[in-house]
């Protein structure tokens, strides 16, 4: 009976252990993250910043580790012209990127839609009185869930999109997060926490 009792306490500690939210970005410094491109990434009061370089090409910054079930809340501040994403299930060469991408982008454009790189394109984007949620020049909070074959995505609380789509569920790699080509773009992140499903 004690051996029993023993192992489903273990079991429940594992359960709350892999429950538990990681801070992905410390606040200090972009330990165990990768730059990709020439576009500038850095840390400054405690914030997480992309800035255009002066190429004004796609650059990315994603985690060394892979992530396949999660829960992955953050919050960014969009400045200028604010157009970037949230990568998931990624991989790159050079800076082309495979994956799926949660858009972060100026008003009316889509924040919180999925759109897949260098393959469909707009899987799916909000509803247009959803884009209301977005705000410019201010601190937002995005949430997004990716569980098997399911993504759903929330901005500052409420939820933008569902989508079930297969070819997501057999995917695999990193986050990353992107800064779009053009020039002129800087965006602010704090807070990026994940917990794993």
């Amino acid at each position: 009976m004690k051996k029993i009792s023993l192992l489903f306490t273990l079991v429940l500690f594992l359960q709350v252990v892999q429950a538990q939210k990681v801070k992905l970005f410390n606040g200090k410094d972009l330990s165990n993250w990768t730059i990709h491109g020439t576009e500038k990434w850095y840390v400054q009061d405690s914030e997480m910043i992309c800035e255009s370089g002066p190429d004004k090409q796609y650059g990315y910054l994603s985690t060394n580790g892979k992530y396949k079930n999660f829960n992955l809340t953050l919050e960014f501040k969009q400045e200028a012209n604010g157009n970037s994403g949230v990568f998931f299930r990624s991989s790159i060469e050079g800076v082309k990127i495979s994956g799926w991408q949660v858009e972060v982008a100026p008003p009316k454009l889509h924040s919180g839609g999925i759109y897949e790189s260098y393959g469909r394109g707009w899987l799916i984007q909000p509803k247009a009185e959803d884009e209301q949620w977005l705000k410019m020049g201010e601190w937002n909070t995005m949430r997004i869930e990716v569980k098997g074959d399911d993504v759903t995505t929330w901005l500052n609380g409420h939820e933008m999109i569902h989508l079930k789509d297969e070819k997501i569920g057999k995917g695999e790699g990193f986050i990353a997060l992107q800064i779009h080509d053009g020039g002129g773009i800087k965006v602010h992140w704090r807070n990026i926490e994940l917990e794993s499903l």
